[in-house]
């Protein structure tokens, strides 16, 4: 079953990005024999950086490749070169080059010594906060989360604009590693009018926080990177003061947050608490369960894909305590039009499986056809319902007659497992992270599987003892450990992994054109990075249509090639 989504579009008035780079300006510190080669490239716009290593050929970084820039090895009149032309290292080894978002970083050795620099590309996009913009001008604080190099940075650099230019506030910037403002003591223009405070060390970001809101009377504080308790704890004492909040954080999505123990306390904390008999069996659950602590710092979590595409949870107390009960939680997905207007997805009921795709092996479809076919069947067969995977409920309290039992086999429909024993919040975190199609009950009758420890199934209590004489499997672990509880998991449900879905639909749509591009012209075709088990589907999908693949280039630019078999 698919989980059908409601559509509603927010009209924005039309922006078009705008990219400010100052590219010329960080080829200016490089040595010529490294900057000429760079200025031949015709793509060098989309430069991410250059990196220098003592000893070794200097190299730039694209998205999807790497480009040597010279046969002879870095040496350290080049580094010098460098040095001397940049802002001056502060104690977390980065530099910049006054008014500009480029970001130098040193490696140094034993000695202290600089033996190796990266010039990373700084750039300002005027526009992206189009997508959030509502939520921005809302007052809500905000926390936004992603993987390194999604642009977290960019958009909280953008919405500092907007509300201290377009909604006239008194905007502060803690900016440490003057990452969102710039090197130099006056910020990039890519910041407005909000007003900056430098931070000395990374060490001390709390303190200037703190400073910052006695000091100078701030409506809003935007902060870069909050990952420490005494970070965490900062933000709390703003917020608890009235100041709106806009801050990224460390991790990919707010479940991660929850697993962390050192943030956990951006979201209100979690602690365990026993519950006596009767309120346990009340709610169906064990003894010790989790619960919030206290009410979350930030109203608003944002999980960035990229810029034109984001998930946000619009109300984080009951986002944190429906999960921390077990219950579904699917956030909204914001995805940005090309003329501008947000597309929201809210998810509604669900709806039936769509039609079976034609039989691959009909000759009457194209190349193409078939391939989309098989794709189609390939993901089907590996992680059904991809598309909305994030959709899927955690717990099905169905009766067993509601679903046929052998589909929970054939990945048609999530494995209902019973855990016995085993910290259940544990267990939910880990099928949300998996991605698996697998699901937790309250009760063992509705099970097809019990998860439980070896120390109690040496007890051998009545609960395991009737799933036994039953037929239910037992699953036993060694102990309560999330890697335990994982392994145990992709076994559960005869998977070694799940993509995330967005990725996973891109990835396939990319190599069934590339496979049917192979097949018309018999020259080889290079897909885009993916991570190794998309790459592994791509290998596949290849070997299914008796095409070569292999994998080149390095983490996380490492991408599948196809090409016509020898």
């Amino acid at each position: 079953m698919h989980e059908q989504r409601q559509a509603r579009v927010l009209q924005l008035p039309s922006v078009t990005d705008v990219v400010t780079d100052d590219l010329d300006q960080l080829l200016e510190v490089l040595p010529p024999h490294i900057c000429d080669p760079l200025l031949e490239l015709q793509d060098r716009r989309e430069l991410l950086e250059v990196v220098m290593d003592l000893g070794r050929e200097p190299e730039a970084r694209l998205p999807g490749r790497e480009v040597l820039l010279s046969t002879h090895s870095v040496r350290e009149e080049d580094i010098e070169y460098v040095i001397q032309r940049i802002g001056a290292f502060g104690d977390d080894n980065r530099a910049g080059i006054e008014r500009t978002l480029h970001r130098i970083s040193a490696i140094r050795n034993r000695e202290g010594r600089i033996v190796g620099i990266t010039c990373r590309v700084g750039r300002a996009v005027f526009g992206t906060v189009a997508i959030i913009r509502d939520i921005v001008e809302s007052g809500r604080s905000i926390l936004m989360m992603g993987r390194p190099g999604v642009g977290k940075t960019t958009l909280l650099r953008e919405a500092a604009r907007v509300l201290a230019d377009d909604l006239a506030k008194r905007v502060m910037i803690v900016d440490t590693s003057n990452e969102i403002g710039g090197d130099g003591d006056i910020p990039h223009p890519a910041v407005g009018r909000a007003r900056r405070m430098q931070v000395p060390t990374p060490s001390l970001q709390h303190a200037v926080m703190i400073e910052a809101v006695e000091n100078h009377m701030p409506e809003v504080i935007v902060i870069d990177e909050i990952g420490t308790e005494l970070d965490a704890a900062a933000a709390r004492t703003i917020a608890e003061r009235g100041v709106q909040l806009v801050a990224t954080a460390h991790g990919n999505t707010l479940e991660n947050l929850m697993m962390n123990p050192t943030l956990a306390d951006l979201i209100g904390g979690i602690q365990s608490v026993t519950l006596s008999d009767e309120e346990a069996r009340r709610r169906g659950t064990q003894k010790s369960v989790l619960e919030r602590k206290a009410p979350p710092t930030f109203d608003v979590v944002v999980e960035i894909q990229n810029w034109s595409h984001v998930a946000v949870h619009e109300n984080v107390a009951e986002v944190i305590d429906a999960i921390l009960r077990g219950q579904p939680v699917v956030p909204t997905v914001r995805r940005r039009g090309p003329n501008g207007e947000v597309l929201i997805e809210e998810p509604l009921i669900a709806r039936s499986r769509t039609p079976a795709l034609p039989d691959v092996d009909r000759p009457a479809f194209s190349p193409l056809t078939r391939t989309r076919a098989r794709s189609a069947n390939l993901a089907d067969e590996l992680y059904p319902a991809v598309e909305e995977r994030r959709a899927t409920p955690i717990i099905d309290r169905r009766p067993p007659s509601d679903v046929a039992g052998p589909q929970y086999r054939n990945g048609r429909q999530p494995v209902r497992i019973y855990p016995f024993g085993v910290n259940r919040s544990r267990l939910e975190a880990q099928i949300r992270s998996l991605g698996l199609p697998a699901s937790v009950v309250a009760d063992q009758h509705q099970a097809d599987v019990v998860l439980t420890v070896r120390n109690y199934y040496r007890r051998k209590p009545q609960a395991l003892r009737d799933a036994e004489a039953s037929g239910v499997p037992v699953h036993v672990l060694r102990s309560n450990s999330a890697s335990n509880i994982e392994q145990e998991l992709l076994h559960i449900s005869h998977l070694d992994a799940a993509p995330v879905p967005g990725a996973a639909q891109n990835a396939l749509r990319e190599t069934e054109e590339a496979i049917a591009q192979v097949l018309e012209t018999s020259a080889p075709v290079e897909l885009s990075p993916q991570s190794a088990y998309i790459r592994r589907l791509q290998h596949q999908l290849a070997e299914q249509h008796s095409l070569a693949s292999r994998s080149t280039g390095k983490e996380p630019y490492r991408r599948v090639r196809i090409s016509k078999a020898d």
